[in-house]
């Protein structure tokens, strides 16, 4: 473990992760602090704000979904470094089109008409850039580490990126809106610096011409991608995984406020708690494999997220709330004789869900050659991001059919031996079978 933190001692990592975990926590600032201002601010109904969650939730995956295979090809073939370029440079201007409508949902001005479809907007393209950022980070791996460094490289950039989640979201939630604001356009800013000092990385392959028909490069890259067992099995695997991140995330802000009555602090508090949890079963994984990339611990890693899951669940359904008309702020809710127990499993939940998705990751880029990374990343966005999309249509589904957030929680926990066979099925396939990468 010492030998991957002695990566961000290297001019090939450290710009790399720095431009990431701000990316990440910029994400997060602006993305919390326009849902919690509006679930808590402007809406007052369970099922206007759970809808308005999935919304923003959807609105951020859209674009993985439709330009996945555009950014593969242009990750592959063409010089990274100066992609991450330009892709900070537009988050400049995105983050200040979103400041915009956080400073207006802040005066009050045209909210409903203006302000929230201006945060959608800029959300959107947020959800753009980070469509376009994604390839490039997980590819550039294995092109500036050494074949035994890949998986450490992805077990720090994978716990950086939840920390800087966790950083994001817990200031989303004390902030005012007007500072965060502020915030989003300043990070965004120094974010283009980091990426500045990223050192080159020209394409590895024959630069073919980029096919601008988004369906028909979706189609064949999925297709190209998914007729490799290990590659099937793996992205299947983090698809389950990620429709199961997607649900909480939509029912975490409406849970805390109409189920654990707390403000939104707390709601804040619970992402944070996600986040956290990723990142030590990002750092943990990598420490139990020693740097070797197998699933051998995937599959009991996804059970256990289920069985805290159900922990979780049976909390949230026996507690007790503050009184009609109030919220419990987050000291009230750390005092609640219940909050140990439910923040334990949450964060069960989520140590367990990083263990099981890092090293799926790792296979994503040492499966394949490492002119292709890019890629085989770009089609396993496009399976996640539908997956996605499908479990934020499954919360609004059964929201609008009058089940209740909290048992939702037993639906998504069901999913976890789905990915713990499909994980199995991974190891065996891939047990003897040397990563291309390290060949």
């Amino acid at each position: 473990m010492q030998a991957s933190f002695r990566l961000l001692t290297k001019r090939r990592f450290l710009p790399l992760f720095v431009t990431q975990l701000l990316g990440a926590f910029n994400d997060n600032l602006f993305k919390n602090a326009m849902v919690l201002f509006v679930v808590y601010s402007v809406y007052s109904d369970e099922k206007a704000e759970t809808w308005f969650s999935a919304i923003a939730t959807g609105v951020f995956i859209l674009p993985f979904f439709i330009l996945s295979a555009l950014s593969g090809q242009l990750a592959d073939q063409r010089d990274k470094a100066r992609l991450i370029r330009i892709v900070k440079a537009a988050e400049i201007g995105i983050m200040i089109v979103g400041a915009a409508g956080l400073a207006l949902a802040w005066l009050g001005f045209a909210i409903h008409s203006f302000a929230i479809p201006l945060m959608l907007l800029a959300l959107f393209a947020m959800g753009i850039h980070s469509t376009f950022f994604g390839p490039i980070k997980y590819a550039i791996l294995p092109q500036h580490l050494h074949d035994d460094e890949v998986l450490g490289g992805t077990g720090l950039v994978e716990a950086g990126t939840y920390i800087a989640i966790l950083a994001g979201t817990i200031l989303a939630g004390i902030i005012p809106v007007e500072a965060a604001a502020a915030g989003v356009i300043v990070t965004a800013l120094i974010g283009y610096v980091a990426g500045r000092q990223v050192p080159t990385a020209p394409p590895l392959g024959r630069c073919d011409p980029l096919d601008y028909h988004v369906i028909r490069a979706s189609i064949r890259l999925v297709k190209g991608t998914m007729h490799i067992p290990r590659l099937f099995l793996a992205i299947m695997a983090i698809s389950f995984f990620w429709t199961i991140g997607a649900v909480l995330f939509i029912q975490f802000p409406p849970l805390v406020k109409n189920v654990l009555t707390a403000d939104k602090a707390v709601a804040s508090l619970f992402l944070a708690i996600f986040s956290i949890g990723i990142a030590i079963g990002s750092v943990a994984i990598n420490r139990l494999l020693q740097g070797a990339v197998s699933a051998k611990y995937a599959p009991i890693s996804v059970l256990g997220m289920g069985v805290c899951l159900l922990g979780f669940h049976f909390v949230c359904a026996n507690w007790t709330g503050a009184a009609d008309g109030t919220f419990l702020s987050l000291s009230e809710f750390m005092r609640h004789p219940d909050a140990l127990e439910l923040t334990g499993c949450l964060l069960g939940v989520a140590t367990f869900g990083g263990m099981f998705v890092v090293p799926l990751y790792a296979f994503l880029t040492t499966t394949v050659e490492k002119c292709e990374a890019a890629r085989t990343v770009a089609a396993n966005n496009i399976v996640n991001s539908g997956a996605m999309v499908a479990g934020s249509v499954i919360a609004i589904g059964l929201t609008m059919a009058g089940m209740a957030p909290v048992n939702q929680l037993v639906l998504v926990a069901a999913m976890c031996p789905v990915s713990a066979w499909l994980a199995w099925r991974l190891h065996k396939a891939c047990d003897g079978v040397p990563a291309i990468a390290s060949a």
